[in-house]
């Protein structure tokens, strides 16, 4: 019978034991509290080790690759999402009705919406006549912000894309300023009229895509593949490669903060 009153009263420690302390007075005769306490951390640690299996450690050099993985895809996304994340090659297109001014556009890829566009002081005709003589090239500056302004708190330092006024010089010869602007109904209109053109230049004669100028003319456009170069946040240039240029740019835009 002593026997089997242990036997019951172990089970119960094993699976009830909260209750050790209301069976004490019942169990004193056949253990001793040296035996109970021994008894109930086995079946706890017992218990605890059957429902929490142990898992296997990964080598450290798979945990870094893992976290180096996803850095790359986390900076990727983050710079994809962002609206000037120009890569090395865009889209360049220069437009401008017959007696107006020169637009110049730059967009990511075919349908996507400008990231820079500038209206040029220079008469579209001005710009056709300087190209026809050969190599064009086109230098858009802008002032550095002054060293009270960057030290002001709250105060950011925009990019080079985002500014809004530039002094504008063609082929070495200063030709009044640039203002950004931003992609209208009318502008966008147009870049979708060209939209299925990789290279080239023409006249988009006035019609349902297209509104007529003030004067009722036409629109001159040219439009092509620009390779870009970064060579800081205050210097970017776009070279226009003519493929029957043998490589020679025809072209070339330069974006400078001094």
């Amino acid at each position: 019978m002593a026997t089997s009153s242990q036997d019951s009263s172990s089970s119960k420690r094993h699976f009830h034991w909260t209750n050790k302390v209301a069976t004490e007075d019942t169990e004193a005769s056949s253990t001793t509290p040296n035996e109970d306490d021994k008894n109930g951390r086995s079946g706890i640690k017992t218990h605890v080790s059957l429902s929490t299996p142990r898992k296997k450690k990964l080598p450290a050099a798979a945990v870094s690759i893992a976290r180096l993985r996803s850095a790359v895809s986390s900076f990727r996304k983050s710079r994809s999402s962002l609206p000037f994340g120009l890569g090395s090659r865009v889209i360049g297109t220069l437009f401008g009705y017959r007696r107006g001014h020169v637009h110049f556009a730059l967009q990511k890829e075919t349908g996507s919406p400008p990231a820079f566009l500038v209206e040029l002081a220079t008469p579209i005709s001005g710009l056709v006549r300087e190209m026809a003589s050969g190599l064009v090239r086109i230098a858009l500056e802008c002032d550095k912000p002054k060293a009270e302004d960057r030290n002001k708190k709250g105060t950011t330092v925009v990019r080079l894309l985002e500014e809004s006024t530039w002094r504008t010089y063609c082929n070495g010869k200063k030709c009044g300023f640039a203002t950004r602007r931003d992609c209208g109904d009318k502008e966008w209109k147009i870049l979708k009229a060209v939209e299925p053109i990789s290279t080239g230049a023409g006249v988009l004669p006035a019609g349902n895509e297209v509104e007529a100028g003030p004067d009722g003319g036409e629109l001159m456009y040219m439009r092509a593949k620009f390779e870009r170069i970064v060579g800081s946040r205050d210097s970017e240039a776009f070279y226009m490669m003519n493929p029957d240029s043998n490589g020679t740019p025809e072209l070339s835009i330069y974006l400078l903060r001094v």
